[in-house]
């Protein structure tokens, strides 16, 4: 990589990248986890596993795993053995001892690149338990075919299909499945989740939130087929997925790109949500008149510190993180803080087909401001181009990750973690969006600057 990054050569992809910010596809094991009674399978060598641990949990919030993560995890630690003569024995001893040892209500063998590469038939294994009752379910997620984000959506596709099946029945008016974030991935998920299921239950709806604390688990999958729509509120996770639940039970999907943070993107999104199920309005507006009250209460109070400290409060900002944070948290901070976005970096590699869709979302994200947009998966050329923004002479705002602690320190900026991995803080239940969550994010950034860090 040259010192020097020219215009035409600043993007240019190589076979490594340093400062990793996602997991490979064998990470959607940690999918399996969020859900209550998901026992994952890890049909992998003993590392693989191990990594995704420490890129998706142990270095990411410290979040923690229930009983099925971690080094509870059931493991096949495929090695030379299996390589050369085959895992499937092997294999399918695992999943009987799983099923006896580990309480759980499914099941999910979840296969790496070591399975897929020699050939291993692991859906005929996975096929006799299917046949003989029991809740498990096959996913082919070599590393190969993606990052962990691939791999989150392989494993719901399969339970779909595998865990869930058929239905001709009818549907539930006000019922929708929410897809979302990916847990684990998105070190907020956990507060997310809850605060956009408590949105819209407050608005009159039944969520199927599939993943963390509230979700019922096994039982809400099974719900899937009778919700009357499917809501995927993400820039691209999940449209996938809505797509073939689509041409599987003829359910129709509502896409809202960017995840709403404060009062106004979420009273915007209730009003949209609940237009699109038909139902009645009445309960959501007065649920919606309720929070704007408590909202703006607390931003009351704030005004009287943003008014009188104005000395040292950022003006411009940089982001680097996947594109679910970076346009909820860009159109925040510029739509309601009137702080300049000058360096947005998205750096989850979301497939090209979505790419130009991603960039027009950046065009006037507030009135009279637009922003263009990179999408960029090395650490190093993500330094470059924070380092190089046009900040105008004022204290960066940063947020980023543990990997911008650097980048921030020599430019004497204040850093916010909003993406992955986050190895300074420890996470239980945390939200930057919505109504509740809005202040907290305000509340991180503001007390950076008072304290002059991160």
């Amino acid at each position: 990589m040259p010192d020097i990054l020219t215009d035409a050569n600043r993007f240019r992809r190589t076979n490594t990248i340093v400062h990793p910010r996602y997991g490979c596809a064998i990470g959607a094991v940690y999918s399996v986890v969020a859900i209550p009674g998901g026992v994952p399978i890890a049909n992998c060598g003993p590392g693989c596993a191990d990594k995704q641990f420490f890129m998706m949990c142990g270095e990411n919030g410290y979040q923690g795993t229930n009983g099925a993560g971690a080094g509870a995890m059931p493991s096949a630690n495929v090695g030379e053995n299996e390589i050369v003569f085959g895992g499937t024995k092997k294999l399918d001893a695992l999943i009987k001892s799983a099923l006896r040892i580990m309480k759980g209500d499914i099941f999910v063998v979840v296969t790496g690149c070591s399975g897929e590469l020699v050939g291993d038939d692991v859906g005929s294994v996975v096929r006799g338990y299917q046949r003989a009752g029991k809740p498990v379910v096959f996913a082919d997620a070599a590393g190969f075919k993606g990052n962990n984000i691939t791999g989150h959506e392989i494993v719901m596709k399969e339970i779909i299909d595998q865990f869930v099946g058929d239905y001709k029945g009818r549907k539930r008016k006000g019922l929708l499945n929410l897809f979302f974030e990916v847990p684990y991935f998105n070190t907020n998920w956990r507060g997310d989740f809850i605060e956009l299921k408590r949105v819209l239950e407050g608005a009159g709806l039944e969520v199927n939130a599939l993943f963390g604390p509230e979700s019922r688990g096994a039982a809400e999958w099974k719900d899937i087929p009778k919700a009357q729509f499917n809501l995927v509120v993400s820039p691209w996770v999940g449209i996938d997925t809505a797509e073939h639940l689509k041409a599987k039970y003829n359910q129709p999907y509502l896409h809202v790109p960017i995840v709403p943070v404060g009062e106004e993107a979420t009273t915007e999104f209730i009003r949209q949500v609940v237009e699109f199920a038909g139902i009645n309005p009445k309960r959501s507006e007065e649920f919606i008149k309720k929070e704007a009250k408590l909202y703006y209460y607390f931003l009351e109070h704030f005004t009287e510190f943003f008014s009188e400290f104005w000395f040292g409060l950022p003006s411009r900002f940089a982001i680097a993180s996947d594109a679910s944070t970076n346009l909820a948290l860009t159109k925040f901070l510029a739509d309601q803080m009137g702080v300049i976005p000058v360096k947005q970096i998205i750096t989850d590699n979301p497939p090209e087909r979505f790419r130009d869709g991603i960039r027009r979302l950046y065009e006037n994200i507030t009135e009279g401001v637009s922003a263009e947009v990179d999408f960029i998966e090395d650490g190093y050329i993500i330094e470059h181009e924070i380092k190089n923004a046009d900040f105008a002479g004022t204290v960066p705002l940063i947020l980023g990750s543990t990997w911008e602690m650097d980048v921030a320190a020599e430019l004497g900026g204040l850093l916010v973690r909003v993406g992955t991995p986050n190895t300074e803080e420890v996470v239980m239940n945390r939200s930057f969006i919505g109504y509740r969550g809005a202040p907290t994010f305000m509340e991180r950034v503001y007390s950076a600057a008072v304290s002059g860090g991160s």
